[in-house]
């Protein structure tokens, strides 16, 4: 376990991301996957009010509706930390916030969320706003910490500053997506996350599965939502970086994913990457990142090839 930031969180090094719940994964293979999880010690997991609200026929919330049937079959909610998010249409009023934590923490049917995300950021609403109703919340105990999502280098800072200067409850941990192929987290955000003391957690460790290795030139088709996504990866770059996940993969005697993932969860202020599974056997291919140490020359390869 490792300390979330300045935060008092301690958390698993694979934060499950609740993404596929309700979309890819029904509920029985949800609550497996989770069974699993949590049995392999497990205990940090990530969702948002809007998961899967893309799905037709869905409005957003079946994600925390599974976790939370999931939550009352157990006895060790207090081990757990649950994050989730609020905004992600860019709301971060105060009626939108109070109203979205009241939904989730019913949907998630617990007391309180450990993590609380602004999904993205609103840049029409003051952080005095939005931070001194994350700060109502905090008091009442609805939430224990709160965190930020795709927010610029520029905006965290202003966050973080307003948040000192008034006494208010300042982000523990960024969410921004960071992978071997998407790098832009080290070019702004990486610095003043680690210069504040906090935990990056990424979104979209395995770039939307193309780092899992399954998307070849001329390789078979894969039948997954997330395809056309992947394979918009497969050039000359993304080519290269498979090249040197399969020569790191093939002296590990490990999958190309669970070096990805060791090597994201390597770079400087990431505590934890997110990746989802849909059935145990995927989630079994990931949680091998976390017995596994890449060399530094590996890690130089891979970070070159990238």
């Amino acid at each position: 376990m490792t300390k979330l930031g300045s935060s008092d969180l301690d958390v698993f090094p694979l934060c499950l991301g609740g993404n596929v719940f309700g979309w890819t994964a029904g509920q029985e293979h949800s609550l497996a996957v989770l069974d699993a999880y949590a049995a392999a010690g497990g205990n940090f997991i990530d969702t948002a009010d809007v998961y899967s609200a893309w799905v037709p026929g869905h409005s957003g919330g079946e994600s925390e509706t599974i976790i939370g049937r999931w939550l009352q079959g157990r006895s060790d909610r207090d081990a757990l930390v649950i994050a989730t998010k609020v905004g992600h249409n860019r709301d971060l009023r105060r009626e939108a916030i109070l109203e979205g934590a009241n939904r989730s923490l019913e949907r998630l049917q617990t007391d309180h969320i450990d993590l609380y995300y602004m999904h993205n950021d609103d840049l029409d609403t003051p952080f005095e706003e939005s931070l001194g109703t994350f700060a109502e919340l905090v008091n009442d105990g609805r939430v224990r910490h709160v965190g930020a999502s795709n927010f610029t280098a520029e905006r965290l800072a202003e966050a973080l500053e307003i948040a000192e200067r008034e006494g208010l409850p300042a982000p523990v941990a960024l969410q921004n997506e960071y992978n071997l192929i998407t790098r832009d987290y080290e070019r702004g955000p990486q610095q003043v996350v680690a210069s504040h003391g906090l935990a990056a957690v990424p979104y979209y460790g395995l770039a939307s599965g193309f780092l899992t290795g399954k998307y070849r030139p001329g390789g078979e088709a894969v039948d997954s939502p997330r395809a056309q996504g992947a394979l918009a990866r497969l050039d000359e770059h993304g080519v290269a970086v498979l090249a040197a996940l399969d020569e790191v993969a093939s002296a590990h005697g490990a999958s190309v994913a669970s070096v990805a993932l060791a090597w994201l969860a390597a770079q400087p202020t990431v505590v934890a990457p997110i990746a989802s599974a849909r059935t145990v056997e995927q989630l079994d291919e990931l949680l091998a990142f976390t017995t596994l140490s890449l060399e530094p020359d590996e890690l130089d390869k891979l970070s070159d090839a990238a």
